[in-house]
């Protein structure tokens, strides 16, 4: 734990911000200090030690969006560090008699140490409805009305979901031995096929906008028309340049599968249907997006072949390729008739799955230190004494 501590001090954490929205605006220092850190937190709740870093303030939590996963790990990781969770209902707040969103930040600032925000649903809307809140508080810290700025963490958005796409890193960096290993690995990132439609497009992004960083070989593969925000796509392309990887998009999952070291097949929606659907839900269209989601269920069913079968896994490299998934999967047989795993596959991964799911209150109790204490380094030289 020590020599963890010490590596966090060699790294450059000084533009590491109060913020946490997107992997692709942190330096590889900031990344790599997240990584390490929600490891030396991992390591010493095994052990039973504690991770109490503040003594009084609040955690909230603006839920958007159905969670399991990550509402739970972001209370989980407010308690671990000492921090009361408040989640806002937006129905019991004043929003729906016009208080605007500087307003809101503000209000529910006053004592609070951290915001986590998830905003999935409206493509266009998530990223920017954070970035407003970011900017009212530091706004009402500057003008003294907060007496701290509390640090702001994306819970998901409709770009990235940087608490998922990290966790998935902890779990590579742990299987695979470092992240120095993971140069040259393949990961094919695609889409499965899922009796629902809307799936935010955040889960494939994040993979696709961390991974290419690392130097893996990242291959995305989707049917026709299932292409994600033309920005993230070229953003991964050129960072894979960078770091001598490489980033191909495939309309084959066979292909993408092929000699893979790892397969995360899940299910998203169209880009375009993603910008349609906000449009309607914006409206307030039932109709509209009734047929909407009909349309797409039916286009949807062309591709019932896009699962991930013990057939598909035998293509990856030694056939055994590790399976990953951010849960909760659709299993064929299971959770419906036809879904984006076979039960069979799944049952075998379950355990690497729930791992990898559990780095994510780890991750995110990291995000909050490092954004919301002024010090840092001395914070974790108490944590060593």
């Amino acid at each position: 734990m020590n020599t963890i501590i010490e590596k966090i001090k060699t790294l450059d954490l000084r533009k590491y911000g109060h913020d946490f929205l997107l992997t692709w605006d942190k330096s590889p220092d900031e990344l790599e200090a997240t990584l390490l850190l929600a490891e030396l937190m991992r390591e010493r709740h095994r052990l039973g030690k504690s991770n109490l870093v503040f003594n009084s303030g609040l955690a909230v939590s603006i839920f958007r969006d159905k969670s399991t996963r990550t509402r739970f790990s972001f209370a989980s990781a407010a308690n671990a560090l000492g921090l009361a969770v408040s989640d806002m209902d937006e129905e019991k707040s004043q929003i729906s008699h016009g208080e605007t969103v500087r307003e809101t930040a503000n209000m529910i600032s006053f004592m609070t140490r951290v915001i986590g925000i998830r905003d999935d649903v409206y493509l266009g809307e998530g990223h920017t409805y954070m970035q407003e809140v970011s900017e009212a508080v530091q706004t009402g810290f500057e003008e003294g009305v907060l007496h701290n700025r509390p640090g702001l963490v994306n819970l998901q958005c409709d770009i990235d979901h940087p608490t998922q796409s990290m966790s998935d890193l902890a779990m590579l960096k742990n299987y695979f031995g470092s992240l120095d290993r993971l140069k040259g690995k393949k990961i094919a990132m695609t889409w499965a096929y899922s009796p629902s439609y809307g799936k935010p497009l955040s889960v494939p992004q994040g993979i696709i906008g961390l991974l290419t960083r690392y130097g893996m070989n990242v291959t995305l593969a989707h049917p026709e028309g299932y292409t994600l925000i033309p920005e993230v796509l070229e953003l991964a392309k050129n960072q894979a340049q960078s770091t001598s990887g490489s980033f191909h998009v495939s309309n084959d999952m066979d292909d993408a599968f092929s000699d893979a070291d790892i397969v995360y097949p899940k299910s998203w929606a169209p880009f375009q249907v993603m910008e349609k659907r906000t449009s309607l839900l914006t409206q307030g269209n039932r109709a509209g997006l009734q047929d909407l989601e009909k349309t797409c269920l039916e286009n949807n069913a062309k591709f019932t072949g896009w699962e991930c079968t013990e057939e598909k896994m035998k293509l990856t490299k030694d056939g055994k390729a590790l399976y990953m998934h951010c849960l909760p999967a659709d299993i064929t047989g299971i959770s419906c008739e036809q879904g984006e795993v076979s039960a069979s596959v799944f049952d075998r991964y379950r355990r690497d799955t729930y791992m990898e799911a559990s780095y994510k209150p780890f991750i995110i109790a990291a995000m909050m230190f490092l954004t919301s204490l002024k010090d840092p380094r001395a914070v974790l030289n108490k944590l060593a004494d």
